[in-house]
């Protein structure tokens, strides 16, 4: 299983390929210069915050994950069980979240016993859409955040969209198949792509 702190090994050949392929990507490549991914090691922590990122604002969902932490501590699923369901709706979750928390914390003895690294991405996105309150993008940020793996592109994103948009059409929205086809270049290294997109945004890291 990656680990605390792993960084993808592909990262520098990844930005050194997209460089050469994309001239926009890199530009964003030598402005975010430090830019890294890195590992949390542990796929409950990545989706439970996955879940509380759902559907609002990078912003809000740091405020809330704050809260939420500061009320259980360590999140794993003892920690979380063990708190009031109106407890967890103070920290600032919706009712359908709280419950989403608590049903893959319910979950967790079956689903932390899959040999996830041994999943290819698609099978795996299969195993964890079935928790539900997760959907695909959930997924992906797992396969991206958790995992590492070099070519995700999780078309649900909305940070990741705008970046594009930004970057490649002055702002102007982009139809998903316009989308895809600037997302052609950059395969087998979408991952990587995407990271930077999302810099394009918001120079603050994402996590997960």
């Amino acid at each position: 299983m990656v680990q605390l702190g792993d960084k993808p090994g592909y990262w520098d050949k990844a930005k050194k390929e997209l460089s050469e392929k994309d001239e926009k990507l890199s530009e964003l490549i030598k402005k975010y210069k430090n830019l890294e991914l890195v590992s949390r090691g542990d796929l409950f922590y990545t989706l439970i915050r996955s879940i509380i990122g759902q559907q609002i604002s990078v912003k809000a969902a740091s405020t809330v994950w704050s809260r939420l932490t500061e009320k259980v501590g360590d999140i794993n699923p003892e920690n979380i069980l063990s708190q009031e369901f109106e407890d967890l709706r103070k920290c600032g979750l919706s009712q359908r979240k709280v419950e989403y928390v608590i049903g893959i914390a319910e979950s967790w003895g079956t689903y932390s016993k899959y040999q996830w690294e041994e999943m290819d991405d698609e099978v795996l996105i299969e195993k964890l859409i079935q928790l539900r309150g997760v959907g695909r993008w959930t997924a992906e940020m797992i396969l991206i955040f958790t995992l590492l793996r070099p070519d995700v592109f999780p078309i649900g994103d909305i940070g990741m969209i705008r970046g594009i948009e930004k970057v490649y059409n002055s702002g102007d929205k982009l139809t998903n198949e316009e989308i895809y086809e600037i997302s052609e270049k950059w395969i087998p290294w979408r991952t990587v792509a995407c990271c930077y997109m999302w810099s394009a945004v918001d120079p603050e890291p994402v996590e997960y």
